[in-house]
């Protein structure tokens, strides 16, 4: 993709400043683990609140599936984990890659405005992120954005935020708006609404149903992963769904089983054509992503996902962090983080052809394409002392090697269809000009 100007701000040196080594974005070894990846699960202690909601109602109910029990420990209003803790960062359970290096969200943000121009430059823009944590990936694309205000300055740009957490809200406002967020009227679209540090307007909304219909790039990074998902098992008998149940022979603990017959989730979301002997389906991924297919079809714009995952080949991926460890699923619920492998081939399927799909494409193949050696480069140039430059470095590896978060991580697009081929190129395959490759999924070609 020919990108004018995107050589300035993978060169730029108006910056923040990497964080010194005595408080960096994010110690190398703090990021989440696949799945596969080593280590041990650990059971942890709690208040115990979750768990007791839970055995109350396993007892009055009987068995759950487990899109319900992460249902329950990650969002119930109470005790979720997301509701209330949110551990994202250096104090949190996990680390994100926005957390590990100020280079991640600044490629991310080339890649919207690549886009951008890649579609004729309309005069306006949202930019929708789902589930954005502690808002830094957004910080790093808006400083992007503020770098190139020549190329966008005839475009009206707004930040849309979904986000369910009213932790996690108030920190993104903080880290955005200085803390300068304001609650919205009852009859608006949106719960909080400001102005970012850069001057543009930022809006916070609870469902991706409740963000304004128009123009609009959608990020989601590391947001797939933490929905409910079904799990089933092929036996002698059929498919089963596992459940979570209480287990009789511990007190206080909990334990999977396998439904005696078919459940509704077995027959609607398991394929005929399904040849592993364990599958994880996440249903809410699936209308998701059909909404967000739906709005670029009818508005315009592009999705980037950013996730660990898989193309449908993967079994067991459900696992736990807490403290940036491995944690058993089932205990403590509602004080860790419950996360499964996003199932890519279930996310192309459900766009249901309304949109063209790219990848999923390999994290370091995806920041390779992009730039990031070179970005790398001028920061390494740009610092002033050793520790910062180890610290680039170690972010770098944790990035971009195979055996940590660079084959782990994936990245996948919904486009236009006309993005990728010309709606009359195959009547008249002469009178178009070829389509500048999507950046990422290609080289990024710099003038």
């Amino acid at each position: 993709m020919v990108l004018p100007l995107a050589r300035r701000a993978l060169l730029a040196g108006r910056r923040r400043l990497p964080r010194p080594a005595s408080a960096p974005r994010a110690p190398a070894a703090a990021a989440r683990l696949c799945s596969g990846a080593g280590g041990e699960a650990e059971a942890a202690g709690g208040d115990g609140a979750m768990l007791r909601h839970l055995t109350r109602k396993l007892r009055a109910s009987g068995p759950v599936t487990v899109a319900e029990y992460m249902r329950e420990a990650l969002t119930n209003p109470g005790q979720g984990y997301y509701t209330h803790r949110g551990g994202v960062g250096e104090s949190g359970d996990f680390i994100t890659s926005p957390e590990i290096s100020q280079v991640f969200g600044e490629l991310i943000g080339i890649w919207y405005i690549s886009e951008w121009i890649a579609m004729g430059k309309p005069p306006a823009f949202q930019l929708v992120e789902l589930g954005p944590g502690r808002g830094t990936l957004t910080e790093d694309i808006l400083r992007v954005f503020k770098q190139l205000t020549s190329v966008l300055s005839t475009c009206d740009v707004s930040v849309h935020l979904v986000e369910v957490s009213p932790k996690l809200s108030e920190i993104q406002a903080v880290m955005l708006t200085g803390g300068k967020a304001q609650p919205s009227p009852e009859d608006e679209s949106a719960y909080m609404k400001g102005i970012s540090k850069t001057g543009i307007p930022i809006f916070w909304h609870r469902d991706i149903q409740d963000v304004p219909p128009g123009y609009s790039f959608y990020l989601a990074h590391e947001f797939f992963d933490a929905l409910p998902i079904h799990k089933f098992q092929r036996t002698e008998k059929g498919w089963r769904e596992v459940l979570v149940d209480i287990d009789p022979e511990v007190p206080g603990q909990l334990r999977f089983v396998l439904s005696p017959s078919r459940t509704p989730a077995t027959q609607n979301f398991i394929q005929p054509e399904e040849t592993r002997d364990h599958v994880e389906v996440c249903p809410e991924a699936g209308v998701i992503v059909q909404r967000l297919a739906s709005r670029i079809e009818k508005d315009g714009g592009a999705a980037l996902v950013a996730d660990y995952g898989h193309d449908g080949t993967k079994t067991d991926t459900f696992r736990g962090f807490q403290n940036h460890k491995l944690h058993d699923v089932l205990s403590a619920p509602g004080t860790a983080d419950l996360t499964a492998d996003v199932d890519f081939s279930y996310l192309r399927k459900m766009a249901q052809g309304k949109t063209a799909t790219l990848g999923p494409i390999k994290q370091r193949e995806f920041l390779k394409n992009m730039g990031i050696d070179l970005r790398l480069q001028v920061l390494l140039q740009n610092s002033g002392d050793t520790a910062t430059r180890e610290q680039l470095l170690h972010s770098y590896d944790m990035l971009m090697n195979p055996e940590k978060m660079g084959d782990c991580f994936n990245f996948f697009a919904l486009l236009p269809h006309h993005r990728l081929v010309h709606p009359d190129k195959k009547d008249k395959p002469e009178s178009k000009s070829p389509l500048p490759p999507v950046a990422g999924f290609n080289e990024l070609l710099l003038k």
